[in-house]
């Protein structure tokens, strides 16, 4: 391995082997310090990896810096966006996204991460729900598959109430954001694979983190 983490407990020490440490590599082993990675920062502030380190009360962990966190959600922006999901088939998308979240998890599993998996899945759920309705397009359509959701998920929806959902104006993302539409679309629904339709079961961050972690 090239890359190293050297803890030590004060600024002045950590200079003074950083100094002792270079000299020994560039003489002894007669190889090249890059100046630009090798420096001295305290562990919050560090990038080893693609992680960096946080202070609980049992100690030192790791966690993913916050660049890396943005680019997954960068990607699943990508993924999710609806002028490209509009013409791409649903269980593809999910295919991807699964690919894409799982891969990042696999990676970052060793970390404490916990609350941003949970806050992820909520965020990714939401972004699926805009696709899926963007994808049923008119009001019509949309009233006619809530209906059916409502039904097979025993749920009790007027069909009023779902007429009433279903014609909205507010705008895809804020129309997803009912509380009707997170029922009838619901966690569950989604982490349902339909194999009728080739569909696969979306990814659940946090319990697939959980699972990985343990």
């Amino acid at each position: 391995a090239d890359d190293c983490n050297i803890f030590v407990k004060s600024e002045l020490a950590a200079n003074r082997v950083m100094q002792s440490v270079s000299v020994w590599l560039q003489r002894k082993l007669f190889l090249k310090v890059n100046a630009e990675k090798s420096k001295v920062v305290r562990p919050t502030n560090s990038l080893f990896l693609g992680f960096t380190y946080w202070k609980s009360k049992d100690g030192w962990k790791l966690r993913p810096a916050s660049d890396r966190k943005k680019r997954l959600q960068d990607k699943i922006r990508v993924l999710t966006d609806t002028k490209l999901a509009r013409a791409t088939d649903l269980g593809h998308t999910f295919y991807i996204i699964n690919q894409t979240v799982k891969g990042w998890i696999n990676y970052y599993s060793i970390s404490s991460m916990k609350t941003f998996m949970e806050n992820t899945g909520s965020w990714l759920r939401h972004r699926v729900r805009r696709v899926i309705i963007t994808q049923w397009k008119k009001p019509r359509t949309i009233m006619k598959n809530l209906l059916i959701l409502n039904r097979l998920g025993g749920l009790g929806f007027s069909t009023e109430r779902i007429r009433q959902i279903a014609n909205t104006r507010l705008g895809k993302w804020r129309m997803t954001q009912l509380s009707g539409i997170s029922r009838l679309i619901s966690e569950k629904f989604l982490e349902t694979p339909n194999k009728s339709r080739h569909r696969p079961a979306l990814v659940n961050p946090l319990e697939y983190y959980l699972k990985k972690s343990t």
